[in-house]
């Protein structure tokens, strides 16, 4: 259909689409997103049209257009958006224009084989804002349009990376404009920002406008067939024409096209014959009418309709049966019925058009033309990715060779960052169903597609596998290995354990039970509470100590030795000697890496962690930067880099860099915002980043990030909460008890003496926050007046009164606090000089003084209290403070999933 001239009632939006491109072009070139949403044959598309002729002449305009047949194509509208631009620059070019997200971009967009490890798709989507960028920079003298037609029919890997990016198209000299229909968007419950209300950037630039298009009016209506049939058309023709297209546009110029075709005259007395011919516009009466062109026609229509979009005319003749000038003489037919367009590649007309010629067709020979053009898509040499949306559409019948193709599929969608197509391409292969020796192998191989997707899902699948034959020893391993990680993640450590136990009883002696063993150690230690712990650090300790670290078994093993050691407060010298023997020239081995997908990332971060809190605190920043680098190649920006820039902060701030630590925990936190909400990484990085905070004295900017990532009031029973809160204010006790306590003592309670463990009567013990962060202390003498050098020194470092206080001194893994002084303690942090950006002592010491134990092979509790104080913890008994916190760092929040709040996120 040719897009009427003019677009009637269209003024709105072609000044919206005006202004947005005036922007664009303007001096500033200010990009942003534009949005048309109406029903079907509303005008979406000739608006389109209009818009692209408007900025011909000043932009540079990329189109797509999604399909309903195609949906299960990742990655399809990006690559109509952008290959047939990529396509025209040299090989070494496009290389240069992708920099290092070659590897891990290119692949999405057809333009490179797959090479390294399976990309993480946040990182794909990554790449693409990159390369776009660049292009929007190299284009600047002509900006960038990009348009997208019918984006409810997108592919979902396309709807994703649209969302995201257009979030932020302040930021470039761009302007994406796209139309779709909002029922069938919000059908596919897509989280798109074409759904949001118009918003603008953080820098105020940058619009979302969103545009409704609405049907046209009976003046319009009118106007439109006048245009057509000439001014001779009277009033109640035009009316009954408004009447049966209900002022839809589309149908309104088919209708007006039949009447010229049957030569009616546009008067009252033809107005009775109107609703019949609109009928024959529209679904069973199009039918008719595709039917009336021939068989031939017909079956090449159902042809192009199977195949979707962008027809090949040979491949659409070949899938109906017919030779090339057969296939030429149905496509004028078509062409002169208004029902395609274009020679070849072929569209039909509107999308209405394919609906109907689509399910018209028989189902039993619609699935049997899908079969058909899976196979000529295939002897085409296009590849198992390119049929395997046909495949989806074939019903199972035991064909084995169906099922090797879905795998195929499956592994190049995984290699180009697409794990929901790969889902449903493993899915539908157990359909087929495949044979019973192959059965369990596919379940594993679905199961590894769905970790970090759905771990709920991925402990089904394996488990399933594990549960019959047909798994070799190795591939059972690694399985195992991959539920426990699911199990973990979907906060079930003990199954995890478990499972890895059983599997390791029916294991021979050799690496593979060596990995089992390990994965028992580090998922059976990060359990909550153990049933024995001091066993399973004997046991651990047998197994580890004679190890060398010839392969990675052993490595992971010593790793987790050491980890364990460091949270029993070991040696330090041995804990560091089990480190270095974890890694190869400080670095961790080939398959033991931040990326290798073997054994996970889990134990480089237990040997960076352990250095952290044996103080070697240059080996932990320079393996955790190691790990950033790693995870920015490869491409996995999302969950895994947050966590990175996270473990990163940690160590700045236990160094004392307190600004160096807040940017990357910011860092991490925005990381971490972009996968979802609700992971453990949000309350890792919020937590430190609100105890940096805290220590550089910005209290209302630490309270924004607690209100921002929903930390609440304690929920305790009033005579249970023995604390005082961060800023130093009176204890949450019953005021009745606060007056007694305070008038027995004729002074009140100031708050060092709570940090030391002292109360208002001089006795001492153990005093806990109710803070759901971390909290970073000072050193300072308790006096009524500040001390010298504690204002405004400007220095950035430890005031002169501070320094002499053991737990400032030294480690204070190796000290405890000068409980005996009530001179010297260690107590709140309140507000630093304005130029502070260092802490001289390490959160341990707070949380040592917390919990009455300070980490060590020494460690006693402090004097029990009389009734009314919480009892200090024996030394077996719950976890040290030290443990607290770094397996605070490793699991996130106590007794929260680990998944986001969907359920569907890994805790990683």
């Amino acid at each position: 259909m040719k897009p009427s001239r003019p677009l009637y009632e269209r003024e709105p939006e072609l000044a919206a689409a005006a202004r947005a491109v005036d922007d664009l072009c303007g001096a500033q070139a200010v990009g942003g997103l534009l949005v048309f949403s109406g029903e079907a044959g509303l005008g979406k598309t000739a608006l389109l049209a209009e818009i692209r002729a408007m900025a011909a002449d000043r932009c540079t305009v990329w189109s797509a257009r999604g399909g309903e047949t195609v949906t299960s194509v990742p990655f399809h509208v990006v690559r109509q958006l952008l290959q047939p631009a990529l396509d025209r620059f040299p090989p070494d070019e496009t290389r240069a224009l992708f920099g290092d997200w070659y590897d891990t971009t290119a692949p999405a967009l057809g333009l490179a084989e797959p090479s390294g490890p399976q990309p993480d798709p946040q990182g794909v989507r990554d790449g693409l804002d990159f390369v776009v960028a660049r292009l929007a920079s190299r284009l600047s003298h002509r900006p960038l349009l990009l348009m997208v037609d019918d984006a409810h029919w997108a592919d979902g890997e396309s709807l994703t990376w649209l969302a995201s990016f257009t979030a932020r198209l302040g930021e470039l000299p761009l302007l994406v404009v796209q139309a779709h229909r909002p029922q069938e968007l919000a059908e596919r419950n897509a989280s798109y920002v074409a759904d949001r209300d118009a918003e603008r950037g953080s820098d105020g630039q940058g619009a979302t406008t969103r545009v409704a298009l609405r049907a046209l009016t009976p003046d319009a209506t009118a106007e439109l067939v006048r245009a057509a049939l000439g001014e001779h058309a009277d009033d109640p023709f035009c009316r009954e024409v408004w009447a049966v297209t209900g002022g839809n546009p589309y149908e309104a110029v088919e209708l007006v096209a039949k009447v010229q075709d049957q030569e009616l005259a546009p008067v009252e007395e033809s107005a009775g014959q109107l609703r019949e011919l609109g009928a024959s516009a529209r679904g069973s009466g199009l039918v008719a009418r595709l039917e009336r062109l021939g068989t031939n026609a017909n079956r090449f229509a159902w042809a192009a309709a199977v195949l979707g979009t962008d027809i090949s005319q040979e491949l659409a003749a070949t899938l109906a049966g017919m030779s090339s000038a057969e296939a030429a003489d149905c496509t004028a037919r078509l062409r002169d019925a208004r029902i395609v367009s274009g020679f070849d590649p072929l569209e039909f007309v509107h999308p209405l058009i394919a609906t109907a010629v689509y399910r018209s067709i028989p189902p039993a020979t619609r699935t049997a033309m899908h079969g058909r053009a899976a196979w000529a898509i295939t002897r085409a040499g296009l590849g198992a990715a390119a049929a395997s949306r046909h495949l989806l559409e074939v019903h199972p019948d035991d064909d084995q060779e169906l099922v090797a193709q879905l795998r195929e599929a499956a592994g190049q969608h995984l290699a180009v960052g697409a794990p929901e197509a790969a889902r449903r391409c493993l899915e539908r292969a157990l359909e087929e169903p495949p044979r019973p020796k192959d059965r369990a192998v596919l379940l594993y191989e679905l199961g590894c597609a769905t970790l970090l997707s759905s771990p709920p899902t991925t402990v089904q699948h394996l488990r399933a596998a594990l549960d019959m034959p047909g798994l070799d020893d190795g591939l059972r391993v690694d399985a195992t290995f991959r539920l426990a990680a699911a199990l973990a993640h979907n906060n079930q450590l003990k199954d995890a354990a478990i499972s890895l136990a059983a599997e390791a009883a029916r294991t021979a002696p050799g690496p593979g039970l060596m990995r089992l063993q390990a994965a028992h150690f580090m998922w059976e230690g990060m359990q909550a509470t153990e049933d024995d712990g001091p066993a399973r650090s004997r046991r651990l300790t047998r197994n580890a100590d004679h190890l060398k670290g010839r392969d990675n078994a052993e490595r992971a093993l010593l790793t987790l030795r050491a980890f364990d050691a460091m949270l029993r407060g070991e040696n330090a010298q041995l804990i560091v000697d089990l480190c270095e023997r974890a890694l190869i020239d400080g670095s961790p081995a080939r398959g033991l890496g931040w990326t290798d997908s073997e054994w996970g990332f889990e134990l480089p971060t237990m040997v960076g962690i352990t250095y952290a809190f044996t103080d070697q605190l240059d080996r932990a920043e320079s393996l955790f930067g190691e790990a950033v680098r790693a995870f920015e190649i490869s491409g996995w920006s999302g969950a895994h880099l947050a966590f990175a820039h996270t473990l990163l902060g940690m160590v700045h701030r236990r160094r004392g860099r307190l600004a160096e630590a807040e940017g990357f925990l910011r860092e991490g936190l925005r990381l971490a915002d972009r996968v979802g909400s609700g992971l453990p990484v949000h309350w890792d990085a919020a937590c430190l980043l609100i105890d940096t905070l805290l220590a550089r004295g910005r209290v209302a900017e630490a309270r924004k990030i607690a209100d921002r990532y929903h930390f609440d009031r304690p929920t305790r029973a009033p005579w249970s909460c023995r604390t005082a809160r961060a800023s130093g204010a009176a204890c949450c006790w019953p005021k009745a008890v606060r007056r007694k306590r305070s008038r027995s003592s004729k002074r009140p309670v100031p708050p060092w003496s709570r940090a030391n463990g002292t109360t208002a009567s001089g006795l001492r013990g153990p005093v806990t926050s109710p803070a759901p962060w971390p909290t970073t202390i000072r050193a300072v003498r308790p006096t009524s007046r500040p001390a010298p050098g504690c204002t405004r020194n400007g220095s950035g470092r430890t005031p002169p009164s501070a320094k002499p206080c053991a737990a400032s001194r030294s480690s204070p893994r190796r000290r405890r606090p000068n409980s005996s002084s009530p001179t010297r303690c260690v107590t709140w942090r309140g507000p630093p000089p304005p130029t502070s950006t260092r802490s001289p002592v390490s959160t341990t010491a707070w949380r040592s003084a917390r919990t009455g134990n300070w980490p060590g092979p020494r460690s006693r509790p402090w004097p029990a209290e009389p009734k009314g104080w919480r009892p200090a913890p024996s030394r077996h008994g719950r976890r040290s403070g030290l443990r607290s916190e770094v397996m605070f760092l490793l699991r996130g929040r106590p007794g929260e999933p680990g998944g986001n709040a969907s359920g569907r996120g890994a805790a990683w």
